[in-house]
């Protein structure tokens, strides 16, 4: 349950910093690629068959975030979605939070 929280806190905060003003200062840019950094971590960690893509059952097994809205990540129903695919999906998510 804790690593399941850490993985949706860090997919969402890396994702709003992408959505970051640019004149964000030196630490918050530097915390914002490290939590960049950890999401793609994560996604390769999860992504077993080294494809590029996560399967469902990967997402289960290394990102339950993901597996939780995966049919809302995989908006055209492949069946897989990608590291793009996410963190869109999570810039979509803050961008409602926000209004």
């Amino acid at each position: 349950m804790k690593t399941t929280r850490r993985v949706r806190a860090l997919a969402i905060h890396a994702l709003l910093a992408l959505l970051a003003p640019a004149q964000a200062g030196a630490a918050d840019a530097a915390q914002s690629t490290r939590m960049l950094e950890v999401l793609r971590e994560r996604f390769a960690k999860a992504d077993a068959d080294r494809d590029g893509a996560l399967s469902e059952a990967e997402a289960k097994a290394g990102m339950p975030y993901v597996h939780r809205n995966f049919a809302e990540i995989d908006g055209v129903g492949s069946g897989r979605v990608t590291l793009a695919q996410i963190e869109a999906f999570a810039a979509r998510k803050a961008a409602s939070r926000q209004r």
